[in-house]
């Protein structure tokens, strides 16, 4: 389990977490108020934001894929390697049709900032190894 996990969530009270092998903290917060909402991440000075339904739409993917799945972390414009967690969130068969990310050049990087929050919100677990790691469904 990610061992920072402090913070109600908003934008005032962020969630610090780690990414997938513990060496980075970010926060999170959830912004209704963007249309579509928005799951923001805060990493140093740089901000990415996804839509907030990708908590949901990634649970239910990873329900049905019923296993093991690799994280498959990479940065937008980078090639994904495909049956990864980061390739199913910019592929165009996914609930959205494409990135979950929000910020154009900034899209990517979505299993290292949103698989941490999954596991926070007890949906997925989540390995934390060095390199490699990968996700799985848990609960209804």
């Amino acid at each position: 389990m990610n061992d920072v996990t402090y913070g109600s969530g908003t934008a005032e009270d962020p969630w610090i977490l780690k990414t997938p092998p513990q060496t980075s903290e970010f926060q999170v917060w959830k912004d209704e108020d963007q249309d579509p909402p928005a799951l923001v991440v805060q990493v140093g000075k740089t901000r990415l934001s996804y839509q907030v339904r990708a908590l949901q739409d990634a649970h239910g993917m990873l329900r049905e894929h019923g296993d093991w799945m690799p994280l498959g972390n990479a940065d937008e414009g980078k090639p994904v390697t495909e049956g990864t967690l980061e390739a199913w969130a910019r592929s165009p068969d996914n609930p959205v049709g494409g990135y979950y990310g929000l910020r154009k050049g900034y899209r990517g990087r979505f299993a290292n900032y949103v698989a941490p929050t999954m596991e926070l919100l007890g949906l997925v677990e989540l390995e934390h190894n060095a390199r490699n790691n990968r996700i799985r469904a848990i609960g209804p």
